[in-house]
Order: structure tokens, then sequence, then C-alpha cells
């Protein structure tokens, strides 16, 4: 059974993609900071971990892999979505933003990389970004400078492993039928729905239908892309 890791699967589109993946036959490792009750009701395997604390994701890494074996996949999905106006902003909610939306996902993806290296039998990589790297949000800076900068990694890090089998890519959902969005009030989300080319929201499934896709066999010869999945939003 291929293993797989995927961060900030408590809720949302990590808990969507996870069960996905889970449903697709893989064996996956859930990390979140805290394991939530619909985490523990799809009996996944959580490892309760806060991303922020960079220092200990070796050990983390090191943990999955002497109880289940080599590593497969990683899905980086875990960020944090501080809005505002970047001129005032607090610097340390900057920081917190870009430690985990950016360099956890960086620091766990090299020790995630160097142990399929060393397995020698290829491997994934996923990286959720967001429409919001490439079309601009006002209140959003510091969070569009994070997911852009996935967009980079993604590329770049393809090219690095690629020749070992190991492709890299990236997914980026626009305004997706989370808890997040049923919190706008019904004019906005309407209007937002209006701008897709669909007239609708995508929804988790779709995410997690994608990353699935990525994961699999079929997606072989794919790497150093990005799939946005908006519903048409930004065509």
């Amino acid at each position: 059974m291929r293993n797989v890791i995927v961060t900030g699967a408590s809720r949302g589109l990590g808990l969507a993609i996870a069960r996905k993946l889970q449903s697709a036959g893989y064996r996956v490792i859930a990390v979140a900071r805290h394991e939530s009750d619909e985490l523990a009701a799809a009996r996944l395997d959580c490892r309760p971990f806060d991303l922020a604390e960079i220092g200990g994701i070796p050990e983390l890494v090191r943990g999955i892999r002497k109880e289940f074996g080599a590593i497969y996949g990683l899905v980086n999905n875990a960020a944090i979505g501080t809005s505002g106006i970047l001129a005032t902003m607090r610097d340390d909610a900057i920081e917190r933003l870009v430690r985990i939306n950016t360099l956890s996902p960086l620091i766990l993806t090299k020790h995630v990389v160097r142990a399929m290296l060393a397995a020698g039998a290829g491997g994934r990589v996923v990286n959720i970004a967001s429409i919001a790297a490439f079309a601009g949000y006002s209140g959003l800076a510091p969070y569009s400078a994070s997911k852009a900068s996935l967009l980079g990694f993604t590329r770049s890090l393809a090219r690095e492993i690629g020749a070992a089998g190991i492709t890299v890519n990236a997914v980026a959902p626009g305004f997706v039928a989370t808890e997040m969005t049923h919190g706008i009030d019904t004019e906005e989300r309407e209007r937002i729905m209006r701008r897709s080319a669909l007239r609708r929201l995508a929804e988790p499934a779709d995410v997690a239908d994608a990353v699935e896709f990525l994961m699999s066999d079929k997606a072989k010869n794919i790497t150093g892309t990005v799939l946005t999945i908006d519903a048409g939003s930004t065509a």
C-alpha cells in the first residue's frame, strides 16, 4: 500500500483530499494540529503536529517512515489565510503566515523527498496553491505572496528531482464551497458565482479528485504544472 502524507487534514479541503485518497486505496497519514471529530470518524492515521514548529519536522518524517515504511506521496495543503491590508497588518501575523504557508512546506518537502530518493521508487508531491497566487485580491497580499511562492517551488523542484521519477505539481483552487465561503454573505457569494464561467463554486470533491489524479499512475508524465480549479473564475 502506498503511503501518502496530507497536511492540514482535519477539515475542509485537507479532509476531502485525505478521504478521497483513502478511498482510492492509499494509506493516508493525516497531519494536523488537532484531530477533529470528522478526521477521527474517517478512521485515518493521524499525526497531531503543529507545522509552525519547523524544528520538529525531521522527527515527524522519521517517525512516519519508521511506523509505515516508504513514503510515496506528499500533499502540502496546510495553510492559514490571514487577511487584512498590508500597511496595517502586524509583522508577527505576516511572519506566522509565511512560516506556515511557505517555509513549513519547503522544509517538510525537503525531508520527504530525501526519503523518496533513498527509497529509489519515485513518488508524488502535490502543493495546494490558490488562484490568489496569480489573480489580485485586496486584503490578501501576504497570503497571495505565500501561495505564489509555491508555484515557483513546484516548477523548480520538478526539475531537480524529475530524474528520480518524482513528480511535483500544484493545484490552485478558487473559491470553494467550504465552511469559509459559507461565511460569505449571500450577495457576495452570488457575485463570485456570476463572475465564474460556470456560474457556480467548485466543490472540495473537485479539488480532491484533481489531487488523486496527480497521485495516480495516470499522471506519471505530468510534472511542474499548475491545475486551476475555480469553475472558470480566472478564465
